[in-house]
């Protein structure tokens, strides 16, 4: 059976479980996927009441939202199991799994989510799982948690955590080196990339914002997480081919099939020679065009 496609999750925005008014506009947001949150947004006192919120919460953004619904889960392994059992439901496009510790880690929760489905009547393996690694222990083990589980779409790095781990401070220079880690292990297991070269945390100079996410979209990654809304509209922008580079892409793949009916397996283009990683660039940029047009609609 071949993989499914990955979704197109541009942008991710965290929305507490437990907060109306937060809710409430989640829908309007255009965010492409709507993280309810049963993690650090939530008060350790609340954690028991939110989960009871998530089946409603989903059912409402169902009919209200046009984004892919997923779910943040707690660390330690007692409350991930509480979270999942109240977010295992029709709706949820994934699980969010947060500290994510190595392989077994999320086998196991695997398991758990494939007794949860197969009890609810779901499709097996419908749910997927991000994982986020947020320790030096873990990071060291990217690229066996990247190939754990088929469930596993996306990788990220909790920057705030895993500079604190190591007792650094999240900043561009110390998250450049994990964050490229994440990026490795990711597309050496087919993974999506997710997250920018910097710290979610700050929102308030969303033009500097901009910036941090077309400089990490030429890095690899696909999408990330967003803590406000007002970074949604950079993510989705960031994180889309510009019409510039669609119509460069065109150009390329049309002028390739040309060359190869000529029987030639390089050409030029602008002065530059264009060889076969170039026009396959030039495919990938196109397909995921393509598939964030269908999701817009």
């Amino acid at each position: 059976m071949s993989p499914a496609p990955h979704p197109v999750w541009r942008s991710g925005l965290f929305v507490p479980v437990n907060v109306e008014r937060f809710l409430a506009k989640a829908g309007e947001r255009g965010a492409d996927a709507i993280q309810l949150d049963l993690e650090d947004s939530i008060a350790p006192g609340d954690k028991a009441d939110a989960r009871r919120k998530v089946e409603a919460a989903v059912e409402r953004l169902r009919r209200e939202a046009r984004s892919d619904i997923l779910v943040r889960i707690n660390q330690p392994l007692e409350d991930a199991v509480r979270d999942l059992e109240a977010s295992v439901l029709p709706g949820v496009a994934a699980i969010m799994v947060t500290k994510a510790e190595g392989p077994d880690h999320l086998r196991l929760l695997d398991e758990l989510v494939s007794r949860l489905e197969q009890k609810r009547g779901l499709p097996e393996g419908g749910i997927r799982f991000v994982a986020l690694i947020e320790a030096p222990g873990p990071l060291a083990q990217a690229h066996a948690i990247a190939r754990a589980t088929p469930r596993l779409v996306g990788l990220s790095l909790g920057a705030e955590d895993y500079a604190t781990a190591i007792g650094g401070e999240p900043t561009p220079d110390v998250l450049l080196m994990p964050k490229q880690q994440i990026l490795q292990a990711a597309t050496a297991a087919g993974l999506m990339p997710l997250g920018t070269i910097s710290t979610v945390a700050d929102y308030s100079d969303i033009a500097a914002y901009t910036e941090v996410v077309r400089r990490s979209a030429s890095f690899g990654f696909v999408g990330a997480s967003a803590i406000h809304p007002s970074q949604v509209p950079a993510l989705n922008a960031g994180f889309s081919p510009s019409p510039e580079a669609v119509a460069k892409a065109e150009r390329i793949v049309a002028m390739d099939r040309e060359a190869a009916a000529q029987g030639r397996g390089s050409f030029a283009l602008d002065g530059k020679m264009i060889d076969i990683p170039i026009v396959r660039r030039a495919e990938a940029l196109l397909a995921r065009a393509r598939a964030i047009a269908a999701r817009q609609g």
